[in-house]
């Protein structure tokens, strides 16, 4: 059993694929006990999105960690039955199917509610659970679309660009677990339980600042800018003399003065305009060009140097490699190495934040589907006799 500061709260996650599932992985990381829910014979997608080893899929293994596997099927009238026995004995539901499924299966919200008023519910949806678009379906893909995320993403003259990670997923992961203690710390309070309706949209746009209001107030449209900031310079990524990759933001004047006397162009600095981040967007290509010719005469280790000596923000470009190497992830324990009974071990993002007192930690990897459906189901007095009955129907 685990001592997070979660321990004691009991999710069921009946969901597929990211936003739901990371949602009960960082309930599961600070110590909630976390039950999966899996079709017995049509298990959730994300075990074969992305890399595999052994036929193994490497996702599943984060997605799915710290979580106990089981196998139902909520459709027949005996899974549905085991669904509202576990939920009885829970603190959250968070499912992910459209709406009105649950509904037409027996086990909607008043359904569950009936069993334990005081269950929290959390419906994440592609567009939430009314409107004209409730039924269709909805990835995180449409989101990032219809956010407004993509329409900024991308250099100016070409097309709007996705995400080439589950970026909508992520965020309204990271949305849903706020959402969900604050429904449990209401409870604490009205002693009843409620519906947590999120969509993968609203968490999105929520990140893309004021663009709303800049239309609604202004009439302008925030344009795409590729590398370049809209509202300061010089923010941008530069290729160093050794084909590398380095990211320079310059948010504040002082920061942008440190970098382009660093470059050799103090006489920039003395100009008017340079005194606002609008004013050094108006110049934009006259300081890109001098940091990035600086830049590019230097090897990467040269300039990230210079810049820190400076006192300049910069930050070398990585990818997985680098980031496994870089000492200072290493220092705060970003990287797990997490030992699993499939692969032997494997590294994962560790817990994104670490509390002092009560600090979260990965116990185990994803496990293989329906390992632990004989235990769980045990537990709400399914014994297996029941079980085997259920498996005959294709209900566990």
């Amino acid at each position: 059993m685990s001592d997070g500061p979660l321990a004691g709260v009991r999710v069921v996650e009946a969901a597929t694929l990211f936003a739901a599932p990371l949602a009960s992985m960082l309930l599961g990381d600070f110590g909630a006990e976390v039950v999966k829910i899996e079709h017995p014979t049509q298990p959730d997608p994300a075990r074969g999105h992305g890399a595999s080893k052994d036929g193994i899929g490497l996702w599943s293994k984060t997605l799915s960690r710290n979580k106990r596997l089981i196998t139902l099927s909520l459709s027949t009238p005996g899974g549905s039955d085991a669904f509202l026995r576990l939920v009885e004995r829970s603190d959250v539901v968070i499912e992910n199917f459209r709406p009105g499924t649950l509904e037409r299966w027996g086990v909607g919200p008043d359904d569950l509610f009936a069993v334990n008023p005081k269950v929290v519910i959390a419906r994440i949806t592609g567009f939430g659970q009314t409107g004209p678009y409730a039924s269709r379906p909805g990835f995180g893909t449409l989101a990032e679309a219809m956010s407004g995320f993509a329409a900024l993403n991308g250099e100016p003259d070409g097309p709007p660009l996705l995400p080439p990670l589950a970026l909508a997923d992520g965020v309204t992961a990271f949305a849903a677990a706020f959402a969900i203690l604050a429904a449990l710390r209401a409870r604490e309070t009205t002693g009843r339980g409620q519906v947590v309706d999120l969509s993968l949209i609203e968490p999105l746009m929520l990140l893309l600042g004021p663009q709303l209001a800049q239309v609604d107030l202004l009439g302008e449209l925030e344009q795409r800018t590729g590398n370049r900031s809209s509202h300061n310079a010089p923010r941008n990524v530069y290729r160093t003399a050794d084909d590398r990759w380095v990211a320079v933001s310059a948010s504040a004047t002082s920061v942008a003065e440190r970098v382009l006397r660093l470059v050799g162009r103090p006489e920039l600095v003395e100009q008017p305009w340079f005194a606002t981040g609008a004013g050094r967007v108006a110049h934009v290509e006259e300081i890109d060009a001098a940091v990035a010719i600086w830049i590019a005469e230097r090897s990467r280790a040269e300039v990230i140097a210079a810049f820190e000596a400076a006192q300049a923000a910069i930050a070398p470009v990585y990818d997985a490699r680098d980031v496994l190497a870089d000492p200072q992830l290493q220092a705060i324990g970003a990287i797990a190495d997490v030992p699993d009974g499939d692969l032997g071990r494997v590294l994962m993002s560790n817990v994104v934040a670490r509390l002092s007192e009560t600090p979260g930690a990965i116990r185990w990897a994803g496990r293989a589907h329906g390992a632990d459906t004989a235990e769980v189901l045990a537990e709400i007095g399914i014994g297996p006799a029941e079980l085997a009955r259920l498996r005959e129907y294709g209900a566990a």
